[in-house]
């Protein structure tokens, strides 16, 4: 079945925007997550618990997604698995990842993952998420579910 909306659900701060969009566009949203997430009272909805691990949530979405759906999630190999299925990716941030712009990102995060770990002094996580990620994140969802639903 085609035209969901999966949700990597652990930390993922924009459930509630995708909610609003899946409901507008009467479609499926499947949050995945280890637990800890509150289920939604809306039918359109479904949790997906998986047992406890660091890519359990990934391997089940990863598996379950194709073409004609919508992955949300922050995980770039994840997103690079999604899109080699034919999903579409957006970025909490609103970014959206595709065939044309995955390697890069890929190729980015795995590099600034080597940085970090050759410098142990080095902090942070990046800038912290804004109204304006949120803003974005509505907009381009909003988008690339038209674009799925076609």
């Amino acid at each position: 079945m085609s035209g969901r909306i999966f949700i990597d659900a652990d930390a993922c701060p924009v459930k509630a925007e995708a909610e609003r969009v899946a409901t507008r566009h009467q479609m499926r949203m499947i949050l995945v997550s280890n637990g800890g997430i509150r289920p939604s009272a809306n039918p359109l909805v479904e949790s997906v618990f998986v047992a406890a691990g660091p890519d359990e949530a990934d391997k089940w979405i990863a598996e379950a997604c194709g073409v004609g759906d919508v992955v949300v999630t922050g995980d770039i190999p994840l997103a690079a698995k999604c899109v080699a299925a034919g999903a579409k990716v957006v970025k909490h941030n609103g970014e959206e990842l595709t065939g044309a712009n995955i390697g890069n990102v890929l190729a980015t995060r795995d590099l600034m993952q080597d940085l970090r770990s050759a410098d142990p002094f080095r902090q942070g996580g990046g800038r912290p998420f804004s109204k304006a990620d949120r803003s974005r994140f509505l907009e381009v969802l909003e988008r690339v579910v038209r674009q799925a639903k076609l």
